[in-house]
């Protein structure tokens, strides 16, 4: 479960979360971290005005994500808050996780309410840190937002899962490890806290004292709270709207607020919900049996290219110690081309087991979370998230395709020394392949009429060379960090144009692009400077 925490922990500030609210965008946050985030937006961009101004837009906008780019903002690491035109710029800081967030606008003022009744300012605006996007507030402030019960509850049984003894509750200096719990009570007692504390006598006689590990069951089996609506807190989610993909309660369904929209039942969409994830799972887990299977061939061949590379090694020793004198030169030559050989293909395996690994590791991680999820009994608090889940789940299968399990590297040194030319001919000796293995693709071509920049967005389109001969299986995008950093893989497929969205605003970016087959990569295309717009063009 440990590769799970990862998708505990609060994108702001780095620790589990506490209180968790559910965004629009389906991302949770911190209760407290998400008033920390706040900012105050401009009169006129506040709800209120809109609706004066007659504008058709939303308040949240759900952006179509292009389909030709692989990754987001979050994934990619490029992205800046734009949040709203018309908003004062303000310095950004990165969280614990590397997440860049908004200070707040201004320090809260000292109050003895809770975070979620404490006044939120007005015309305030909350810019999402792993997707970055941005919804002003109404009138109700963070409660508008539903809290993310099965995901506390997942916490609970993450951390009481990696949790030492449990210890006694009564101990006033250094607590003992508890021998029992008292079920009535629902105290952890050590025996001598019991003794003096929970006596055998009297009403106490009659409580269940029960293992510290039963104990700890019965309270993680516990129900929990019945969810409530966010508009009508004394109603309970009854009902799920289909459209708004959201529970909502009988008082919701007498307003009308739904009434265009299907209705189903609450329970009967949870079952269905729960189908969908554990249908979805089965097939990531295939994925993730076949990526430990790659990694173990990945590992035998990094064994089998060192036993060759030694084997190699040997027969060209022997091969230019018959020469003697005159070979001796040439020798060093010769091993040094093997050397680069051998290194060459070490590191392309040992690149893609990292590669792979990390790629596991998450998918792991998502497993795990979502079989923690599944197990929850809340159907209001499970449906919140479950949309999100099976969209992440689905796209995590998606991006385990054909030939990522595939091995770039051949583990056979192709290469054969032949001693028989005469000793005259000895510094035109040179390598022969033994084996005719089919030539790497040619290098691309960068097509500048098609790639262009909007906004913070780059399209780039690329094409083999005409006269090419060799098919290529597929291709690597790199881009920098807009900074003038190291390159970073932002695509790798089939097609042959590709969409980078969450550019940094009016930065520089260089991009190459490289083709690959079975046999190996091809150079690297020209570098191609692009320079995004300014923000708010």
């Amino acid at each position: 479960m440990e590769e799970m925490e990862e998708e505990l922990k609060c994108p702001v500030c780095g620790s589990f979360y506490r209180e968790p609210i559910i965004l629009p965008c389906s991302h949770n946050l911190c209760q407290a971290c998400a008033r920390n985030i706040l900012v105050q937006t401009p009169e006129s961009e506040s709800p209120q005005s809109r609706r004066a101004s007659g504008s058709g837009v939303s308040d949240y906008d759900y952006l179509d994500l292009d389909k030709m780019s692989l990754y987001s903002e979050a994934d990619s690491g490029y992205g800046s808050y734009g949040g709203f035109a018309s908003a004062p710029t303000t310095p950004c800081q990165k969280s614990p996780n590397g997440v860049r967030v908004f200070p707040p606008a201004m320090p809260p003022p000292p109050t003895h309410l809770s975070p979620a009744l404490a006044p939120v300012p007005r015309n305030s605006c909350i810019t999402c840190p792993q997707c970055h996007r941005s919804l002003i507030l109404d009138d109700r402030g963070l409660r508008g937002f539903p809290k993310n019960r099965v995901l506390e509850g997942v916490i609970d049984r993450y951390q009481q899962s990696k949790a030492a003894a449990l210890k006694c509750q009564l101990c006033e200096k250094v607590p003992k490890e508890a021998t029992v719990m008292c079920e009535q009570c629902d105290v952890f007692y050590c025996d001598p806290c019991r003794l003096r504390c929970h006596p055998p006598r009297g009403p106490l006689a009659k409580h269940r004292l029960v293992p510290p590990a039963q104990g700890r069951v019965s309270r993680r089996l516990s129900p929990r709270k019945v969810s409530t609506c966010t508009d009508h807190e004394l109603e309970n989610h009854s009902m799920y709207c289909v459209q708004c993909k959201m529970p909502v309660c009988y008082q919701c369904l007498e307003e009308g607020k739904h009434s265009s929209h299907e209705v189903k039942a609450l329970g009967a969409m949870w079952k269905l919900h729960k189908s969908q994830l554990s249908q979805a799972l089965n097939g990531l887990s295939d994925r993730a049996k076949e990526a430990k299977e790659f990694l173990v061939q990945l590992r035998n061949m990094v064994q089998q290219i060192q036993e060759n590379s030694v084997e190699f090694e040997a027969c060209l020793v022997a091969q230019c110690d018959a020469l003697i004198d005159a070979l001796n030169r040439r020798k060093a030559q010769l091993l040094a081309r093997v050397n680069k050989e051998h290194e060459h293909k070490l590191k392309v395996v040992r690149d893609q087991i990292s590669h792979c690994t990390v790629k596991l590791r998450q998918t792991t991680g998502l497993m795990e979370y979502c079989l923690e999820v599944i197990k929850e009994n809340d159907p209001s608090g499970f449906l919140q998230i479950s949309d999100a889940l099976i969209r992440r789940v689905h796209l995590t299968e998606d991006q385990w395709g054909k030939g990522t399990l595939t091995p770039r590297m051949t583990t056979d040194f192709d290469l054969s020394l032949d001693n028989s030319p005469l000793l005259q001919s000895i510094h035109q000796l040179d390598f022969v392949q033994v084996k005719a293995s089919s030539p790497v693709p040619a290098t691309p071509i960068l097509q500048l009429e098609e790639c262009c920049t909007h906004n913070n967005s780059a399209t780039l389109s690329w094409k083999q060379p005409p006269l090419s001969t060799v098919p290529a299986e597929g291709y690597i995008l790199e881009l920098d960090d807009g900074s003038g950093g190291q390159f970073r893989e932002v695509y790798v497929g089939k097609e042959t144009m590709c969409t980078v969205d969450g550019l940094h605003f009016n930065s520089t970016y260089n991009a190459r692009v490289k083709a690959f087959n079975k046999t190996g990569v091809s150079p690297y295309s020209k570098t191609l400077v692009l320079q995004t717009s300014e923000e708010g063009c």
